[in-house]
């Protein structure tokens, strides 16, 4: 494999991942962006982002001089042989996409492009994307390419370095096939095709898992209504190959950076063309149903009412694994909870307290059995591996109220039964306490 040139636009998340990847393929790679005090941090080896594995790659990048960064897009590109976009791209109005950043970036660095250089977007954007952006550069010899990314919060360099598949897409096949061989160390299954059908690939996946966990939510509100169990129920959809056993976990319902963006672009997109598209509407009405539906379980949990009731709260961000609240279901069924009137009292092992998003009327401890004292019910919301290891006897001894309400299923009922506590969980039947 050859070594390319790389220029990665934006250290968030995706860019950040991105860059510190393709340097340990063995790329030479500069990741850019416009905050200057992060860009420090980041040559100094400090990584601010949540992520297993992801500071040693960019410490190791860095100690073998195949991983830079610099400030700025436009002196960064001067060398590039691939420059890849990964800069935000959250919904705007209505729901699409706001590409607001990703063509501020190819204004600003198409005229010192090298010649002959490629433009991939990372990020996800909407069809049609690529060939916009070819007009935006107005250059023939620089070609746009899709390669969208697959990557998982928590696992997200293990997800880079050990794919499903690679998809790129472009109009020019050469430079389709330069990027896809950027990954050729990971023998992957690739996907070659042109350019909107690549950059629906993401926005068709991500509909489809959205859909899927919408659908089993929907199931297990039936199977509390037929006594039936849902962790049995899933376990046997799982093994049918044609299913799987992926995102058959019931829940508060679905969030994070993705899918609510993704769910409402691609309504945005299929708008556009006048194509009503009611499944993924009723996957999005399902999602909001849930959270509902979670508050609901809890206000029962409490005898009817939430009002001036505590509550302690195990988990606020979207997903275990990760310091992300961004579109968080579990924040979300919080902030319900509070306009009920609770009096909530979070833990999570993810946060320090002074991100963004936190809502005022919550207060957040650093000790889950500081979120259980003198709380009437105790709310898992987020399914932190360590919530499973907690003292349940010392739980029950703190909690005013022997009931914990489990939106995951992640805690083993017995335990809690033995320990005097009752537990609720979603799609299953409730355990009393011993």
């Amino acid at each position: 494999m050859f070594a390319r040139r790389i220029v990665v636009v934006g250290t968030g998340y995706v860019g950040l991942t991105t860059g510190a990847c393709l340097a340990s393929l063995g790329h030479r790679v500069v990741c850019s962006d416009v905050n200057a005090t992060k860009i420090e941090q980041l040559n100094s080896g400090e990584v601010g982002i949540h992520e297993p594995g992801l500071a040693e790659l960019v410490q190791e990048g860095i100690a073998a001089g195949r991983l830079k960064f610099a400030v700025g897009s436009a002196d960064a590109v001067a060398e590039a042989e691939v420059v890849f976009l990964c800069v935000p791209t959250p919904m705007g109005s209505g729901g699409a996409a706001d590409l607001a950043a990703v063509e501020s970036v190819v204004r600003e660095v198409r005229e010192v492009l090298p010649r002959g250089c490629v433009l991939v977007t990372k990020s996800t954007v909407p069809v049609g994307t690529a060939a916009r952006l070819s007009e935006l550069v107005g250059r023939p010899d620089v070609a746009a390419v899709s390669n969208p990314e697959f990557l998982r919060e928590g696992s997200a360099v293990r997800d880079f370095l050990n794919p499903d598949r690679i998809v790129v897409g472009s109009d020019t096949q050469d430079a389709a096939e330069r990027v896809a061989a950027l990954y050729a160390r990971l023998g992957a299954p690739t996907v070659l095709t042109d350019a909107a059908s690549a950059e629906m690939v993401k926005y068709a996946a991500n509909c489809f898992l959205a859909t899927k966990l919408s659908y089993v939510n929907a199931i297990a509100e039936l199977c509390e209504r037929l006594g039936a169990d849902i962790a049995d129920v899933t376990e046997g959809m799982g093994y049918d190959r044609r299913i799987g056993q992926s995102f058959l976990q019931p829940g508060p319902g679905w969030g994070g950076s993705c899918l609510p963006k993704d769910t409402a672009a691609l309504l945005q997109v299929a708008e556009a063309v006048s194509f009503d598209f009611p499944m993924l509407r009723a996957t999005i009405s399902a999602n909001s149903h849930q959270r509902m539906r979670m508050v609901a379980k809890v206000r029962e949990a409490c005898g009817g009412s939430l009002d001036g009731v505590r509550l302690g709260v195990l988990g606020l961000t979207f997903k275990a694994g990760t310091d992300d609240l961004r579109d968080s279901p579990a924040l979300e069924v919080a902030r319900l909870l509070a306009e009920e009137g609770a009096d909530l009292i979070a833990y999570d092992p993810g946060l320090r307290g002074d991100e963004p998003g936190l809502p005022a009327s919550l207060t957040l401890v650093d000790d889950p059995y500081l979120a259980a004292k003198e709380s009437a019910a105790l709310v898992v919301l987020t399914e932190w591996q360590e919530f499973r290891a907690l003292d349940w006897g010392r739980v029950a001894g703190v909690l005013t109220g022997p009931v914990v309400v489990d939106t995951r299923n992640h805690l083993d009922p017995d335990v809690l039964r033995r320990a005097g506590l009752s537990w609720r969980g979603v799609g299953r039947t409730p355990v009393p306490a011993m």
